[in-house]
């Protein structure tokens, strides 16, 4: 079971695309609602209707990872979330993956989640990857940390967490089944 978190003002293309590679790698994943709403509107004016919100989740025990979509003030609002903090903690405690692309790498870094881990984030955030190795490669995966740049590298962070939950021969095939030549 996958989270991906969706606050008021995520990044529409960092949420949708990885949420539908995920699927098409049969992954059991929840678009969840932060701050109790079941719709959440992107950056860009696109609402998207979650499968649960925050408040409806109690059942963590099969977790495999959360995902964070950047965006603005969508980083901004799930950094505040103490559900979002709670649910960090859990899957550092646990190994659990975690997934963040944009500005949301962020969230992160300032829970020093990134201390000595390889990772990037969207141009003007690297201060606040405390103690991480920041570069500038589209994805880093280090250990149970993805981090990626922004929504360009949309597809390649989504097939980054595939391969790290599924296997890379499903990567590569819903790669192919796209049409992804990069």
């Amino acid at each position: 079971m996958v989270f991906l978190l969706l606050a008021d003002g995520f990044e529409e293309t960092e949420a949708l695309c990885t949420l539908d590679l995920l699927r098409r790698a049969e992954l059991t994943v929840y678009a969840v609602g932060i701050n109790g709403k079941k719709q959440v509107t992107g950056s860009h004016g696109i609402t998207v209707v979650c499968d649960k919100t925050d408040n409806e989740i109690f059942d963590i025990d099969n977790l495999q990872a959360v995902v964070l979509p950047g965006g603005m003030p969508g980083t901004l609002n799930l950094d505040k979330s103490e559900f979002v903090s709670g649910l960090l903690d859990y899957a550092v405690a646990n190994e659990i993956l975690i997934g963040a692309i944009c500005a949301s790498p962020s969230v992160l870094g300032r829970r020093n989640l990134l201390v000595g881990k390889n990772a990037c984030c969207y141009p003007g955030f690297e201060d606040l990857l405390i103690g991480a190795n920041v570069n500038q490669k589209p994805v880093n995966v280090d250990g149970n940390i993805v981090t990626a740049r922004g929504a360009g590298v949309s597809i390649n962070f989504a097939l980054a967490i595939i391969e790290k939950l599924v296997d890379n021969k499903t990567a590569q095939k819903i790669k192919d089944s796209i049409i992804c030549e990069i």
